[in-house]
């Protein structure tokens, strides 16, 4: 008989999956839809030396920003670290490696790893230091760059509602970059402000099926 997994569990129980040395996706846009209480209860874990992958560098007391100020992150993957100053004087100190990507090249990078896909075709960079190192391909006569898959051990995402099964919604701009983490991480943990009973949710206000969810954690 088929049973289902409870996929509940307290933040403690999710925080344990994170080690040393690890690349997390960290979904949220100017720590909009980043799921706050996991960033706390990872600056109290202290795990370090983590490769960060997220929209920006957040706030100094915000968002991915918590983790970048109390140097837990040894390399941070965004588009966007104006917010956060700590960031500019890690990167400058040589504390902290950081790879700045357009934004738009940035979402199709990690919807590239969550659909197996072996990268995307882009104009975006070509001529500018964006293009360094990297392969570039002509079709059609238009020079594009390409820019490899991002996946990750462990996406943490931020929902306005959860069920106990993992669907998850969530609500205006929360949406973001939230989608898209959870189908390119080997391991997905959902914070969510409010967990319901399966069916609860319309299936028409889905917008990440409870298959890509491994556990859910109401924040």
């Amino acid at each position: 008989m088929f049973v289902l997994r409870n996929k509940v569990v307290t933040i403690e129980e999710a925080m344990h999956h994170i080690k040393d040395g690890m690349t997390i996706m960290i979904g949220g846009f100017m720590a909009a839809g980043t799921p706050e209480k996991f960033m706390d209860a990872l600056v109290k874990k202290g795990v370090k030396d983590l490769t960060i992958i997220g929209n920006d560098g957040g706030w100094p007391n915000k968002g991915i920003g918590k983790l970048v100020c109390n140097k837990q992150v040894k390399k941070l993957i965004a588009s966007h670290v104006g917010l956060n100053p700590e960031v500019g004087s890690q990167m400058n100190s040589g504390e902290l490696e950081t790879e700045l990507v357009p934004q738009g090249t940035l979402a199709e990078r990690i919807r590239a790893g969550g659909n197996g896909l072996g990268g995307i075709l882009t104009p975006t960079g070509v001529g500018t230091i964006v293009e360094e190192g990297k392969e570039k391909i002509t079709v059609d006569g238009k020079v594009y760059i390409l820019e490899k898959p991002l996946k990750a051990d462990i996406a943490l995402v931020g929902a306005s509602i959860g069920d106990k099964k993992g669907n998850l919604y969530y609500n205006k701009a929360t949406k973001n970059f939230n989608p898209l983490m959870a189908t390119a991480a080997e391991l997905v943990i959902a914070g969510a402000e409010k967990i319901v009973e399966v069916g609860e949710i319309d299936s028409n206000d889905v917008m990440t099926p409870g298959l890509f969810v491994d556990y859910i954690v109401e924040v």
